[in-house]
């Protein structure tokens, strides 16, 4: 035994490293060996000797490894009394953490080392994510995953092969996903922060900007090889995978609730009891709920970054398959309908006509929008005229500018004042700009349309409106076989600016050049209100008198209740 251990590690053969191995399993009393079989996790040991290093030492830390405590580093270290920190097997299970940590920084240099082997490094990962899977009291050790991804970022030298068989084989577990995305934005950020720091310091040595530029470019293309190869959540059948790699809920602790705990042992396990609560309330369906925000986050964080010329026609390929599907909060919230819809209308519409957003459907969900309880929302003003902008397009189909004029005509019927003011605002633009709509303003029953004629099944009968005012869908609203019989009726409203205003739409609007449009802010904010403080303001030349040939002597004539009698 002394002979072996008086043999340096690079001279030692691999069969007496198999011996310390399997000493240092059977018995504490071996537990010297561990920094002798430690010795051999380097890339520069041979494989055979790396290998059964491996075995040994993972075999070792996955039987103790649950009664450590915490890493020295860890935040969420708990107080440990002095009593407690004087305790042997507290000491002892400390400077195992310690060898622990030294573990995990050894496996990750043969990792990201260019000397190591494909094959070796391939069983190095699995033995790593393995620690990773099982390591933090059966939940996600995100602590030692974050210092791998770390590593493989800043290494000065490329690590194709680790991040492909990274992404090959572990990004299609969900929480896998989750915490790469967190790491990921951490990365980006930190650089972005460099960035700007080397920006402010340049103007020294040439040669050594010029390396950091090189390693910062070095490093956003890793960030984006790993972040463009984490698949998206929903699988290409569109149901969602929830796969986890480490265990779900709170892990067994059985055999070391039967072991028989020194002083030192249960003041430090109520200590970081709670740690391990939180680390496992993670489940699937939690992490399926965050996953777009760390998605989100990871790729604006990475988009802010200087990135090089070839990695970015490489995103600017994939960008429109890969991000933009996914950035659909917007759109989702559009989709909701209400006053959520009416709130995200304003920023869609930026993006769609300042941005080049293609957004399907979305005169229909617009179209969906006309309601009367629209009238009545905090937001209608805004609403309104982005109603206004969104229908001012010349390349608008005749068809849907009719069937946006006919539902506003349809909803003047029951909307207060203020609305059909708006309303006959937003009707009067629609005429304006498309000429092809005017024959809804004059239909005589016996004008027939194509359409009409053609339709030999249907009951020809006057006075009958072809609009369907419940089709959610403006195609086939037969809003084209319709007119604006309800603009008609307000003539005659009993609200005066009503009926004054919609005096405007007799005009010629096919005429442009001697009709202007209609500024809907003037109209949007209306109110009972407004209306009667406008009328109240507005100075009448005629004033209307009522004459009586004699004095009356009630309120009402007699001759309006006939057959009523009155005791005066």
């Amino acid at each position: 035994m002394a002979s072996i251990l008086a043999k340096k590690p690079k001279k030692m053969k691999l069969k007496e490293l198999k011996t310390l191995g399997q000493q240092l399993l059977s018995s504490r009393a071996h537990i010297n060996n561990l920094p002798l079989v430690l010795g051999f996790i380097s890339p520069s040991s041979p494989p055979p000797h790396v290998l059964e290093s491996l075995l040994s030492l993972q075999s070792f830390f996955t039987t103790v490894l649950a009664d450590l405590p915490p890493s020295q580093s860890s935040k969420k270290r708990p107080r440990i009394d002095d009593s407690a920190k004087q305790d042997p097997e507290f000491i002892y299970r400390t400077w195992l953490r310690s060898k622990f940590d030294e573990f995990v920084t050894l496996l990750i240099e043969v990792l990201i080392s260019p000397d190591t082997e494909d094959a070796l490094r391939e069983i190095v990962l699995d033995s790593f994510m393995e620690f990773v899977k099982l390591g933090n009291g059966g939940s996600f050790y995100s602590s030692i995953y974050h210092k791998l991804l770390r590593s493989i970022v800043n290494s000065p030298t490329p690590v194709d092969f680790l991040s492909e068989l990274l992404a090959l084989k572990y990004f299609k577990y969900i929480d896998v996903r989750y915490f790469t995305f967190i790491s990921l934005e951490k990365f980006a950020q930190a650089l972005d922060t460099k960035d700007t720091t080397d920006d402010k310091t340049a103007g020294g040595d040439g040669d050594s900007g010029s390396q950091s530029r090189e390693s910062m470019e070095l490093s956003i293309r890793k960030i984006h090889y790993i972040i463009s190869h984490i698949p998206p959540l929903e699988g290409n059948d569109g149901k969602s995978e929830y796969e986890m790699w480490s265990g779900s809920g709170l892990p067994s602790n059985e055999e070391h609730d039967k072991k028989k705990l020194s002083k030192a042992q249960k003041a430090e396990d109520q200590g970081w009891k709670d740690e391990k609560q939180t680390n496992n309330v993670l489940s699937p369906a939690s992490i399926a709920k965050k996953m777009k925000l760390k998605f989100t986050k990871a790729w604006i964080s990475f988009l802010r970054l200087p990135i090089p010329v070839n990695v970015y026609k490489e995103v600017l390929a994939t960008l429109h398959q890969a991000v933009i599907p996914h950035f659909d909060f917007l759109t989702k919230s559009y989709d909701i309908g209400g006053v959520v819809s009416v709130m995200a209308l304003s920023s869609l519409f930026i993006l769609m006509t300042q941005h080049g957003l293609e957004y399907p459907n979305f005169y229909e969900k617009l179209y969906a929008l006309l309601s009367p309880s629209i009238f009545m929302a905090k937001h209608r003003a805004k609403f309104f005229q982005l109603l206004d902008s969104c229908l001012k397009s010349p390349l608008l189909p005749a068809y849907l500018a009719a069937a946006f004029a006919k539902k506003l005509s349809r909803l003047s019927i029951c909307v207060p004042p203020s609305g059909e003011l708006v309303i006959i605002a937003l009707i009067h633009n629609l005429l304006r700009r498309h000429p092809s709509i005017n024959c809804l303003v004059h239909k005589e029953d016996g004008d027939e349309s194509e359409e009409d004629k053609n339709d030999s099944g249907s009951e020809k009968r006057p006075g009958i409106d072809h609009f369907n005012s419940e089709e959610s869908n403006p195609i086939k609203s037969n809003a084209m076989r319709s007119s604006l019989w309800e603009i008609d009726t307000l003539r005659h409203h009993y609200c005066p600016p009503v009926s004054r205003f919609v005096l405007s739409l007799e005009n010629d609007l096919t005429v442009r050049s001697k009709t202007t449009e209609m500024d809907i802010k003037d109209f949007s904010s209306g109110s009972y209100a407004t209306i009667f403080g406008d009328e109240i303001r507005r100075r009448v030349k005629q004033v209307p008198l009522a004459f009586y040939k004699a004095t009356p002597t009630s309120l009402f004539p007699e001759f309006e209740f006939c057959g009523w009698t009155f005791k005066y």
